[in-house]
This record gives C-alpha cells, sequence and structure tokens, in this order.
C-alpha cells in the first residue's frame, strides 16, 4: 500500500482525530445552536467555557478526565466570578494575573492534568480581560460559562460510554506501531555501508517514543479496573496483548550483536542485508497489526515469516566452514532471535480471535506498574522552594506575565489577552521546549495569518467561510499532540474568521495578532533565557542516577536468576520497566540538551556514549534473564562463578556513588543459591556473555568520570 495512504489512514483512525473531532463539535455547537436563535454572544460564552475544560482532557483513564474536567469546570466558574467583579479594578486585576499565573502553575506538582486544570482557570482569566461585564451580567456570565464545561464533560461522558474501548483500541495500535518502527531500525544496523553511530541516535530517539506510547497504555488499561478484571472479551485481549507487545518489545531490544565485528566478517556475503529484508518483514507484519487494532478491525497475517526464516536458514548454512567451526554462530543466534521474535508475534495476533481460551498462569499485579498520584498539601509545600524546577517555572510564570501586562497597558491599541495568553502557552518548564515553541508559534501564525487573509479576500461567501472555519478548527485541535506548528498554523485562520463573523476587518485583526503573538513569544523567550533558566544540563545527574540504579537492580535480578533463586515474573518486569523508563528519560533529555545554546551543553559525545553502552548493557542482561525464566537456560549457577558479575555491580556502584556520595559506601549482599538447586555445568558461551557485561559496565563507569568532569 502507499506510504501516503496508509500516513492519512493512520491519522484518520488516531486518537488525535477522534479527540479533535470531539473537541471541534463540543466547542462549535453551543455557539452555532444558539447562533440560530440569535443568540450568538451567549453561544460564544458557553462555547468558551467548553474550550476551557478542554485543556484537562488529555490522555488516560475516564475517571482521571471526569475530575479533572469536574475541577477545572469549578475552577473557571468561581474564577470568572472573581474576574467580572475586578474588571473595573485595574491594578486588582492585574495582581490577579500574576497571582494565578503562579499559583495555577504549581498544579503541576500534582500532574500534567492538574496543571491542565491550572491552565483552563488562567485561561478564562486572560480571554475576560479585554471584556468588561457590568455587575449584574457577571453571574449569568460565569453560569453560561460553566454551563460550556459541564457540556463538554456531558459530550465526553456520553461517547466514551458508546465506546468504552476504543480510546485503549487506539492507544494500544499506537504503541504496536511505534515498536514497529523501533524493529525496522534495528534492521538498519545490518545493511552494508550503514553508519553504526547514526543508527544508535535514531534508536534511542525511538526509544524515547516507545516508552510514551507504552506509559499512555499502561495508564489506560491499568488504571482502568474494568479492563483490568475483566475475565473474557475485548477488555481482557487488550490487556493480554499489551503484555505481549512489552515481551516482543524486550525480545527486540535483546537482540545485540557486536556490528562492527558483523559487518567486517560477513558484509561481502550479503546475508546481512538478507538479514535486515527479514527484519524488515517482520516489522511490516507488526505494523499491520497495529493499525488493525487502532483500526478496531479483523486481520490475518498477510506474510509466511517462517518461509522466509527458512530461506535464510539456508543462506547461512551454506556460509559453514568446516574448518572453522563456530564461524555462523553469531548470525545462527540471529535466526533464533528472529524465530522467538516471529512467535511473539503468533501470541499478539490471538488478539483478533475471540474465541481464543483466555492463557492461564499469566497474570500480574498491573497496578505496582503504574504511578499513583497523591493529593495533598504537603506535597505543594515541598515544591516551595528554588530546588523544584516546578517552583523556579511558577516564578518565571509569575514574571513574564506580570511583565506582559503591564507593557500592554503601556502600549495603547494591544490586547493583553492575547499577549499574556501567547506566554502562558509559550512558556514551558526547560528553556528548549520553550525556545522550539516559540519558534513554531512565530512561524504558524505568520503562515496562519497570510492563509487567513487569502481566504478572507477571495471568499465572500459566509456558508463556504463557516465550513473552511469548522475544518480548520479539525485540524488545529486533531495536530496539538502532534505537531504544534500545524496547530497554529489552521487555528490562525479560524480566529480570524470567527472575528468577521463578529464584524472586525481582518487586516487590523491580524495585524493585531501577528505583532501581540511576536511581543508574547519575546517575553517569554527572554523570560526562560534570563530568570532560573532550567538547563538539561542540570538535570543529567538525576538522569544518570535514575538509569544506574535502574541496571543495578537488572543486575541484581540476573544474579538471583542465575544461582537459582526464585524471582517472581512480575518483580522481573517491573525491573525491566525501570530500565525501558530511565533510559527513555535519559535519551529524552538528551535530545532536549542538543537543541539549547551550545555553551550550556555539557559533555554531549561522552552522554550518548553513556546512553548507547546502557542499551547495550541492558539488552545483554534481558537476554540472559528472559531465556532463564523462559525455561531456555538452566539456572543455578554456584555463586563463585560469577566474579564477572558482581564485578558489573561494582563498577556500576561506584558510578552511583560518584554522582549521590550518599549512596551505601557497598553494594548489596549477593544472593546464595537454594540449597535444593544443583550447581549447573559451566557454560563457555554464558561465561563469555557476563565478561561482556562486566566490560560494558567498566566503560560505563569510566564514560561517567568523564561526564563529570
Amino acid at each position: 500500500m502507499d506510504e501516503r495512504v496508509r500516513s492519512f489512514q493512520y491519522f484518520f483512525t488516531s486518537q488525535e482525530f477522534s479527540d479533535g473531532l470531539r473537541t471541534t463539535l463540543s466547542i462549535l455547537l453551543p455557539g452555532l445552536l444558539l447562533g440560530m436563535f440569535g443568540d450568538l454572544v451567549d453561544g460564544l460564552t458557553v462555547s468558551l467555557g467548553a474550550v476551557c475544560v478542554s485543556l484537562t482532557d488529555t490522555p488516560g483513564p475516564m475517571v482521571h478526565k471526569r475530575n479533572g474536567m469536574l475541577a477545572a469546570t469549578a475552577l473557571i466558574g468561581v474564577m470568572a466570578l472573581v474576574t467580572g467583579f475586578l474588571h473595573s479594578y485595574p491594578a486588582l486585576l492585574g495582581v490577579e494575573v500574576v497571582v494565578c499565573s503562579f499559583v495555577f502553575t504549581m498544579l503541576l506538582v500534582y500532574g500534567n492534568r492538574a496543571g491542565g486544570v491550572g491552565t483552563a482557570g488562567l485561561l478564562i482569566i486572560i480571554l475576560m480581560l479585554d471584556r468588561p461585564l457590568k455587575p449584574a451580567e457577571v453571574v449569568p456570565y460565569a453560569g453560561m460559562v460553566v454551563a460550556g464545561g459541564l457540556w463538554y464533560l456531558s459530550v465526553t461522558m456520553l461517547l466514551y460510554t458508546l465506546r468504552p474501548y476504543r480510546p485503549a483500541q487506539q492507544a494500544l495500535g499506537d504503541c504496536i506501531r511505534a515498536i514497529a518502527d523501533f524493529l525496522r531500525l534495528k534492521a538498519e544496523f545490518y545493511r552494508t555501508g550503514t553508519n553504526l553511530e547514526a543508527d544508535y541516535r535514531r534508536l534511542v530517539s525511538q526509544q524515547v517514543t516507545v516508552s510514551e506510547k507504552q506509559d499512555a497504555v499502561r495508564e489506560l488499561l491499568f488504571k482502568t479496573r474494568q479492563l483490568v478484571k475483566e475475565t473474557t472479551g475485548t477488555g481482557r485481549r487488550l490487556v493480554l496483548t499489551f503484555v505481549d507487545a512489552i515481551d516482543l518489545y524486550e525480545q527486540i531490544t535483546i537482540t545485540y550483536h557486536d556490528y562492527a565485528a558483523l559487518h567486517q566478517r560477513f558484509e561481502a556475503t550479503g546475508v546481512l542485508d538478507d538479514i535486515a529484508r527479514e527484519i524488515e518483514q517482520h516489522a511490516a507484519e507488526l505494523e499491520n497489526i497495529g493499525f488493525a487494532i487502532q483500526a478496531n478491525h479483523g486481520y490475518t497475517a498477510q506474510q509466511n515469516l517462517l518461509a522466509g526464516l527458512e530461506k535464510l536458514k539456508a543462506r547461512i548454512d551454506a556460509l559453514d566452514d568446516p574448518a572453522r567451526p563456530g564461524h555462523t554462530l553469531m548470525l545462527k543466534k540471529i535466526l533464533v532471535n528472529l524465530r522467538n521474535l516471529s512467535q511473539r508475534l503468533q501470541d499478539i495476533l490471538a488478539y483478533f480471535d475471540a474465541n481464543a481460551p483466555a492463557p492461564s498462569g499469566r497474570e500480574l499485579e498491573f497496578g505496582r506498574f503504574v504511578a499513583h498520584q497523591s493529593f495533598d498539601f504537603k506535597q505543594l509545600r515541598d515544591h516551595l522552594t528554588l530546588q523544584s524546577g516546578i517552583f523556579r517555572h511558577s516564578a518565571r510564570m509569575f514574571v513574564a506575565c506580570l511583565v506582559g501586562y503591564l507593557v500592554t497597558k503601556v502600549l495603547p491599541g494591544h490586547h493583553s489577552y492575547w499577549v499574556i495568553m501567547t506566554i502562558t502557552y509559550m512558556l514551558k518548564p526547560a528553556f528548549s521546549l520553550t525556545k522550539e515553541r516559540n519558534v513554531q508559534r512565530v512561524l504558524g501564525t505568520l503562515a496562519g495569518g497570510v492563509l487567513g487573509a487569502l481566504v478572507l479576500w477571495l471568499i465572500p461567501d459566509r456558508t463556504v467561510l463557516l465550513v473552511l472555519m469548522v475544518l480548520f478548527m479539525l485540524v488545529s485541535y486533531s495536530f496539538v499532540r502532534i505537531n504544534y506548528l500545524v496547530t497554529v498554523t489552521f487555528m490562525t485562520p479560524f480566529i480570524l474568521i470567527l472575528f468577521s463573523f463578529l464584524g472586525l476587518g481582518y487586516v487590523q485583526v491580524v495585524e493585531e495578532r501577528v505583532f501581540d503573538t511576536i511581543l508574547g513569544c519575546l517575553i517569554a523567550f527572554s523570560t526562560g533565557y534570563l530568570l532560573f533558566p532550567n538547563w538539561e544540563s542540570g538535570q543529567l545527574h538525576d538522569y544518570l542516577k535514575a538509569v544506574l540504579r535502574a541496571n543495578l537492580h537488572y543486575l541484581r535480578t540476573l544474579q538471583e536468576t542465575l544461582v537459582g533463586s526464585p524471582v517472581a515474573l512480575v518483580d522481573y518486569k517491573l525491573a525491566r520497566k525501570d530500565v525501558y523508563v530511565s533510559s527513555a528519560n535519559l535519551g529524552a533529555a538528551f535530545q532536549r540538551m542538543m537543541s539549547e545554546p551550545r555553551g550550556k551543553q555539557h559533555r554531549p559525545t561522552e552522554v550518548h556514549e553513556f546512553v548507547v553502552l546502557n542499551h547495550i548493557l541492558s539488552s545483554n542482561v534481558a537476554s540472559i534473564t528472559s531465556a532463564i525464566l523462559a525455561g531456555e537456560m538452566r539456572p543455578g549457577l554456584p555463586a563463585a562463578s560469577l566474579k564477572a558479575l558482581r564485578q558489573a555491580q561494582q563498577a556500576l556502584h561506584r558510578s552511583l556513588r560518584r554522582l549521590d556520595p550518599q549512596e551505601p559506601e557497598t553494594v548489596a549482599s549477593e544472593p546464595a543459591a537454594p540449597a535444593t538447586t544443583a550447581p549447573a555445568a559451566p557454560d563457555a558461551q554464558l561465561s563469555e556473555q557476563l565478561e561482556f557485561i562486566q566490560k560494558v559496565s567498566s566503560d560505563i563507569s569510566k564514560v561517567t568520570e568523564a561526564v563529570l568532569k
């Protein structure tokens, strides 16, 4: 299928488009319906309430969405009352803006959804800055804003009741497609003439994406009791398919080899390109499965992957040389991994068989795989310090909104609400994000202003303009989590058309919007750069410590399995999850750091080397541990034979101690083998792999020292 056609299919079946369509209709309908009865102004007020509440409508369990929307509805009602009554007192209104900008930003302490509630409260204040109300009009206005919030909540709850599994299906399908892209990148490591360093950079970037998608699915499935506890039907199949997808992702990550040595030895034979093609075939099949789940339709396997693997086996066998025993051992290991990958794909295909018996013995304590947010005042109080990134961000927001409010009062003819709204959307906790958003906002506003002006100049028909406004709005809300530049580019003409319906000249509106947007972006950018700047290099130590702790725990789990100590499957998977999440967080921080000014970057080469070595280490640990837990390798090695593994732990522990001197001085005591476990026979291959783990850990220790210089 043509890639462009498939991309459109992905988009129109995605959660982003579904949410964009729902948000667009929920916001437009009140204004359109009341406008038909001659009450457009009140209709726009109701729509305004829906706009504010939509800011809390981020992916997640419905109970969290409902609570967030109720909190936002209550907050915007209160803030509409307060702002309406304070409007006659500019000084008090300014105090309200800057104080609320700080307080509501601090709600990020309780998570992004709580931060969205705060943004909703701040938005209603900002949008009322240029709308004076008589005292008698304040309460009805606040009532209509609340009605808009409740309307948005009702539409969301109704659609969820009608199709409760769609968000989870879309998120799971999207996650599986991200894993397919990760697998496709693994194929690049085998291609003739490939650049391994560039391959690792792309792989780390995709690992960040996969981690984000997995977290989104965990939130939807493991925090929604209905889906987790169902013993039959769609809910249970979604949960078990996600578990299979995580296992498949592990199977992909453990396929590490010395790629430089592989190319040196086998590139001339062409077999590595054959391996790359087989991996791409598996990735294409996985992508098809993900799309079928996302689109909620059936699927049957379209490719005979086993036949391709048989051809690859024959190709590898033909390279055997009796004079050099074991010459093709590395290639045969790759073939075994591909066979295991095919089996994992078959497990996921069980999703489409509604009559398949429920697998037994696979229950996990799902609640342990997701973070549980608490809402106590102590948590907020603990962040009231300059050591807190959220506090520093709130302080920057306070100063930026104060400057924006004062500047717009000095400059006649410019709308303070647009400048301050730009500031609140552009100023992000990390400077790299602030910089990126500012560039996208300015470019999008300029492009959207030109597009909107051309549309209004060329098309006089109001019906056509209304249709275009709806389409622009739909595109804008559909891309809000995908591409902010597209969102701004299409939101600007939507707003221009709306203002034209209200009788405002579009040329004047374009000029004002462009100037106010640039002014707001300059204030946000300057504040983010000058006031308590949050450079990623300052956070690197925390990310490095998290990665080292996760890998130490992972090595400890490996050690327990090797000596034959009982390791619960859920404990292993939790250790694996910690490694994946901490590695993805470090990778994301590295990417953000690379977008900051060069003078603010700290040892980028060494940090990238740390990221790559960490990926190699976790891949090798997972390959041994998963093989033992799956029964493919016999545990019970005597502890004395694990010298290399102990040295690996000591190397990581030394690095952790360098980053955090408060860490205990010694590694945790080594586990003893159960008395009933007979020592396994020496395994030369396993010993070699453990020595490699020790070498990689030692390299990580050296790189950590370099990062600290």
